[in-house]
């Protein structure tokens, strides 16, 4: 057997080769979260091996098994070093981080665990040894050392920056196979909703009808509508009790449902009768998306949403959109629907993932989401705009597929820095579904159908009884406290230090460049609250 230590900005493939690399260093400040891997190449031998890491008191250590996953092919239109693990895919890629500490190793095969160091606020500051300690089967345990710096500094909370992954209460229903909402349901909720929170999201899609997203999706209508003749009476109950379990959670933002369709802007919402139970519509899919019909229902439901939202003081930390992905050919049902929400609901900001800045230009959003590729226009344009990646862009670009490198995605916090953008939205945080279908894939086997990149669609799996995390979103994690770093300290984003990341497609892919500017920023902060705290 052989082992040895790896940072975490770098994947492993069962066929990768053995390393030697006894002691590791890291550097955190209170209050962050840092890790490392763990990895271990067999011989000719099968055997049990088991991983366990101590540290100082205080120190919060989470083990986990690095799983591998099917990937069929390798992203589109991307040149091989722009892709991870290139010489090994297809074939196995390493994502899910499975809670145990022994894997079973099979005969010249590479292996790793994922090492998760939380350190508290209240933490000494100084040198902080952690030891690491493998046993192969019956054999004498090997030790190694990580020498985890843990500065004087304390991060605070990221501040003004919301980030969103979409969910997808369907997912859950159809995964757990449990029927809406029964009390299981709110539980395994829960977990989730701990999950984004603990990954640095503060923001939660708010199904109060279904998501018009991917397709037509399972009825997952929080709000209970019923239809008296021309007159709709609304019930807010379930909408309360995710609202409350999302703040019981500590997410703090809510982004509710499209109100039209999404690619178009063509048809209203679907409306269930009652939660939609029975799959019955208040109208026929096809309605269009200013019709009398449609039009009669908004006059009557958004003046009750406006009540609610003032009642549990949501107005000001809400999100509400439009429709998604609008393109210019879709300028004029934009525009139609957009002043029949002017008119009846002039309280009601819009947001929405559009690229085309003319949407912005004319004033029918008030705050445009632009694909990356695109956000520096409406920067330089003098919007302040959001931004998002999905299905693309690709090649150099940032995004957080399963074969983009991790230094890459660890660069998102630093990108959305230095590009001056005022927060980030995914549409996948747990779409586990062939792409528009309510077809449920099992993404362990099948982590896409071929239609969509493999990892664009979710950043955790589904386990027992909540959500296995990715090495993708530990990482896209801690890329988010680079930021608070970054706005902690009061970096310009046009401070030399990051003069070398020039757009979401040219920037620096190197684990030093990160830990030197990490180095820096911390020292900077440990001065400045040092500062104050001797006045």
């Amino acid at each position: 057997m052989q082992y040895w230590l790896a940072h975490s900005l770098r994947r492993y493939y069962p066929a990768s080769p053995a390393e030697v690399c006894e002691t590791l260093a890291l550097e955190a400040a209170r209050g962050e979260r840092v890790s490392f891997q763990i990895l271990t190449r067999s011989g000719e031998k099968r055997t049990g091996i088991t991983a366990e890491v101590t540290a100082p008191e205080g120190i919060v250590v989470r083990v986990r098994r690095v799983g591998y996953v099917p990937m069929f092919h390798v992203s589109n239109e991307t040149p091989q070093e722009e892709l991870e693990g290139a010489r090994y895919l297809p074939g196995l890629v390493p994502d899910p981080l499975l809670p145990e500490q022994t894997v079973n190793a099979g005969c010249f095969e590479t292996n790793a665990f994922w090492v998760t160091l939380a350190i508290p606020t209240s933490a000494t500051p100084g040198p902080c040894p952690i030891t690491v300690s493998l046993r192969a089967g019956e054999d004498e345990p090997v030790t190694m050392t990580v020498e985890l710096e843990v500065h004087p500094a304390v991060l605070p909370k990221r501040r003004d920056f919301p980030v969103t992954h979409w969910f997808y209460a369907d997912a859950l229903l159809d995964w757990y196979k449990l029927q809406p909402f029964e009390e299981r349901f709110w539980t395994i909720l829960d977990a989730y909703f701990a999950n984004l929170t603990t990954h640095g999201q503060d923001t939660i899609y708010v199904p109060v009808f279904t998501p018009p997203l991917d397709g037509v999706k399972r009825p997952t209508q929080l709000l209970h509508v019923q239809r008296e003749g021309d007159r709709y009476l609304f019930d807010w109950t379930l909408v309360r009790r995710w609202v409350d379990a999302a703040r019981a959670n500590g997410l703090r933002y809510f982004e509710w449902t499209h109100l039209f369709t999404q690619w178009g802007v063509e048809h209203a919402l679907r409306v269930y009768a009652g939660h939609g139970e029975d799959g019955a519509l208040l109208w026929p899919p096809e309605t269009g998306a200013t019709s009398a019909t449609y039009r009669n229902f908004l006059a009557q439901f958004l003046p009750e949403f406006e009540h609610f939202l003032r009642e549990e003081s949501l107005l000001d930390v809400s999100f509400f959109h439009l429709s998604d992905e609008p393109h210019d050919e879709h300028l004029a049902n934009y525009r139609a629907a957009r002043e029949l929400l002017r008119e009846l609901a002039p309280w009601m900001p819009v947001m929405d993932a559009l690229s085309q800045i003319a949407f912005a230009r004319q004033g029918l959003t008030d705050l445009p989401v632009p694909i990356i590729s695109e956000a520096p226009a409406f920067v330089a344009e003098g919007f302040a705009p959001w931004t998002y990646y999905c299905c693309g862009p690709c090649g150099r670009y940032l995004n957080r597929f399963l074969d983009t490198p991790l230094l890459k995605v660890r660069m998102s916090g630093w990108l959305f820095y230095r590009t001056a953008v005022r927060g980030f939205l995914h549409w996948g945080y747990n779409c586990w579904y062939r792409h528009k279908t309510q077809e449920l894939l099992d993404p362990f086997m099948l982590p896409s159908d071929y239609s969509l990149p493999y990892g664009d669609a979710y950043v955790v799996y589904p386990g027992a009884d909540g959500p296995v995390d990715s090495l993708r979103w530990e990482v896209f994690t801690e890329s988010l406290q680079d930021y608070t770093l970054l706005q902690a300290v009061g970096i310009d984003p046009q401070d030399p230090m990051l003069a070398e990341i020039r757009d979401y497609a040219d920037f620096p892919r190197d684990a030093e460049w990160i830990a030197a500017r990490r180095r820096q920023l911390l020292q900077q902060l440990d001065t400045m609250q040092g500062s104050v705290a001797r006045h």
